[in-house]
């Protein structure tokens, strides 16, 4: 083979050069390749020297009319016999409803019955989905809660459950499972809830209720409050109105009321940060200045929270101390007080250098307040805390309002090159003074 081989390659090689040397004198040559073809014997089949002189024969096929004939017998038989055929159909369908009897008992947990979620259930995240958008849940009423404390809260104040999306039977029997009669429950995968979940680490359960209504529900500590209300202006972070929410229920307040411009109160970040505050005291939200009256009673006084006053402003503490502070203040002196104006109100008119100076006087003068040291003699009947936002401040309705029940405006006093409290911890401090100070009265 490889003497073969050879012989073609110097075959090849001689045809080659011919092939270029005709060409240079202008003749051009066609060559040809001549491949010899190989012949091999077929392999021969190799038998045990038991059975070398066995002979294998082909089995006989069946011919054409002998096929036609075993179809046309199974038909026959299939026509003869059509009732064994019915009595095999009805047997496996009462095999199928047995079988689905049987696992239908066994989807329960204490009685209560259960759907399995099928690949590709979005009822999770759909109503995830609805829950985290505040224009979807107040058009659903609807809300999202996460997590055993917080849905058992929710159920023991007497909310009304509508579906509720569990791992593991042990994380359903962790509920109250006499409050969840009239709601679906629907077994999912932990990596479902894990993906729809806010926190790091899911405990397994999630749950939509209807958006409660604070005259409805049930709460626990209405017996230990005080005659005390917080009202939060322009608190648009949810941390800060979840932390001040659970310091309202700590401090035993009666009820908390929300302005138009406050974050909702049923988001899912303020939720947490409330740790169940919600189901502890009414929370009245989204009311106009004119509707917050309506909730106050008669002989309320209310205060607003200022941080303005600090150790370096010894002068006013003085007049403080004396409580002697009657002088009109501007905007800029309150502390958590607004003065931007809405540009998409502002009138641009022709300039009057005779009117600039009283308009000016007229729309930066604020109602007169008087202030007071946070633990001075102030909550002595039912009162009232407005606490404004760190970023857009007290509104000027706020200001007024003290001013017509005769509130004051409090400070908590701070170390010296140091900024203002965080707008939850001074609503902490001023709560639970106001709180001591009432039980006093008591």
């Amino acid at each position: 083979m490889a003497a073969y081989m050879r012989s073609m390659i110097c075959l090849v090689s001689i045809e080659r050069n011919v092939f270029l040397h005709s060409r240079g004198s202008g003749v051009i040559v066609e060559t040809k390749r001549y491949v010899r073809g190989l012949r091999r014997n077929p392999v021969r089949v190799l038998f045990p020297e038991n059975e070398a002189d066995k002979v294998i024969k082909p089995r006989p096929q069946p011919a054409g009319r002998d096929v036609h004939r075993e179809k046309e017998q199974k038909v026959k038989a299939a026509i003869k016999h059509p009732e064994e055929d019915f009595v095999k159909a009805r047997s496996n369908v009462q095999a199928t409803t047995t079988h689905a009897h049987v696992t239908g008992t066994k989807d329960q947990i204490d009685g209560l019955r259960f759907e399995r979620a099928f690949p590709g259930d979005k009822r999770l995240g759909k109503l995830v989905s609805i829950t985290r958008s505040r224009t979807f849940r107040e058009h659903q009423g609807k809300i999202l809660l996460e997590g055993r404390r917080l849905i058992c809260d929710a159920l023991n104040a007497g909310a009304n459950p509508h579906m509720v999306f569990f791992s593991t039977a042990d994380r359903l029997r962790e509920l109250p499972l006499d409050k969840l009669k009239r709601a679906t429950l629907v077994k999912v995968k932990f990596e479902d809830i894990k993906i729809w979940s806010d926190v790091v680490a899911p405990q397994g359960v999630i749950a939509i209720f209807a958006r409660p209504d604070p005259l409805r529900l049930n709460f626990a500590n209405k017996g230990d409050s005080v005659p005390l209300s917080l009202i939060c202006d322009n608190i648009r972070d949810p941390g800060n109105l979840g932390t001040m929410l659970r310091c309202a229920a700590a401090a035993g307040c009666h009820d908390v009321l929300l302005t138009k411009g406050c974050v909702d109160a049923w988001e899912p970040k303020v939720l947490r940060a409330a740790m169940g505050a919600h189901f502890r005291l009414p929370i009245y939200q989204s009311l106009s200045w004119d509707d917050m009256e309506k909730h106050l009673p008669k002989s309320v006084t209310v205060h607003v929270a200022d941080s303005s006053c600090g150790t370096d402003r010894s002068e006013e503490i003085k007049d403080l101390q004396v409580n002697v502070s009657h002088k009109k203040l501007k905007a800029g002196d309150y502390g958590w007080v607004s003065t931007r104006s809405n540009r998409n109100n502002v009138r641009y008119e022709e300039y009057d250098s005779d009117t600039d100076s009283d308009c000016e006087e007229g729309a930066q003068l604020l109602p007169t307040v008087d202030s007071k040291l946070y633990h001075e003699s102030w909550a002595q009947s039912p009162t009232a805390l407005v606490i404004g936002g760190e970023t857009h401040g007290l509104s000027v309705d706020a200001v007024q309002l003290a001013e017509k029940t005769s509130g004051h405006r409090l400070f908590i006093p701070v170390a010296p090159d140091m900024d203002s409290l965080n707008s939850a911890m001074a609503a902490s401090i001023l709560l639970f003074e106001a709180r001591k100070q009432l039980l006093k009265l008591t």
